[in-house]
């Protein structure tokens, strides 16, 4: 089990034009064996936002600092989820998303 202060990480990934219903349609039949593998990673409190006028995804996720997000590529699970997800998204070479890292610069507690 991971544990220890969390941190809270943010990041931006795109959505092919007239892709946001289907987005959301695969996310909310999220495969429970996907959910229990990010969980075990660590991942905490995760939500997607859409900005509809550029397409881009913004996600915002918690977990610990000695979090194993790092291993998620390794695992089938994750691979096959992006596999599913790369028709409606940009994606690197190995279907996962096209992910950028986002700067914090202010949080209100």
């Amino acid at each position: 089990m991971v544990t220890g202060p969390e941190e809270t990480i943010a990041f931006r990934m795109v959505l092919r034009p007239g892709q946001a219903d289907e987005y959301r349609r695969r996310h909310d039949a999220l495969p429970a064996e996907l959910a229990a593998l990010l969980r075990d990673a660590g991942v905490r409190d995760y939500s997607i936002h859409l900005d509809p006028e550029t397409h881009h995804l913004f996600a915002v996720l918690k977990r610990p600092a000695d979090h194993r997000m790092d291993a998620l590529p390794g695992h089938e699970v994750m691979r096959r989820w992006w596999a599913m997800m790369a028709d409606i998204m940009e994606t690197n070479p190995d279907a996962s998303p096209v992910v950028t890292p986002l700067e914090p610069m202010f949080r209100m507690a």
